[in-house]
């Protein structure tokens, strides 16, 4: 392994000329997956791709899985961001409507952002229970869904025997389902008459009127 010192990362930084050497490192990976795939990543694929000596990255990713949860990271990060804004749209204080703003959020940024999408799911290729940040934004997300799905039983929305865990299960399933039919180009084949994206919302739509009683209001 070729060692590096402060002053190697220092003039790294000035031929790639990124403030952030991690940041660059990410930026390479998901490049080299967008043109070649997951498998062709390595730390010192991402070293060239960045610019830097093939030593200057290990400081902060010492193997392909550190670099990878990395990206990872940053997916969530984003991913968090988009459900958040998804359902900050919300008018109403309805929580089916909040509860569906979370799947709408999600198909949204996962069919927008292929690439960080395939990274964040494939738990082979990352170490999910290793980070901290994907197991408490994950774990977020996931207890935001059962307080939604408590406000709206208290409130009739749903039937008294519902099981919460199973219900969100179906739900991320659903999400996830979807956004893995549209990036791999299945609705081509499944429905050819409207725009995956369209098609998607519709569907979790549909979900959503299934599993509720409406509202009396």
């Amino acid at each position: 392994m070729t060692k590096t010192t402060d002053s190697d990362e220092a003039g790294d930084a000035k031929r790639y000329h990124h403030g952030n050497l991690v940041e660059a490192l990410i930026t390479a990976t998901v490049e080299i997956i967008e043109e070649r795939g997951a498998e062709h990543v390595s730390v010192r694929e991402a070293a060239k791709r960045a610019g830097v000596s093939p030593g200057a990255p290990f400081r902060h990713f010492r193997s392909k899985t550190a670099l990878l949860t990395a990206v990872a990271e940053q997916a969530m990060d984003r991913l968090t961001k988009a459900v958040a804004k998804a359902q900050s749209k919300i008018d109403s204080a309805d929580p089916i409507e909040a509860f569906e703003a979370i799947g709408q959020g999600y198909l949204e940024w996962a069919i927008t952002n292929p690439t960080h999408f395939q990274i964040i799911s494939s738990r082979t290729l990352i170490d999910f229970e290793g980070s901290d940040s994907l197991r408490d934004q994950n774990e977020a997300i996931r207890r935001t869904m059962i307080d939604l799905l408590t406000q709206a039983q208290q409130q009739g929305r749903l039937a008294p025997d519902t099981d919460f865990d199973h219900l969100v299960l179906a739900a991320r399933a659903l999400v996830y389902g979807l956004a893995r039919m549209a990036i791999d180009g299945h609705f081509r084949e499944w429905h050819p008459c409207e725009p995956p994206a369209l098609a998607a919302q519709r569907a979790l739509r549909l979900f959503m009127s299934r599993m509720t009683i409406p509202s009396k209001a």
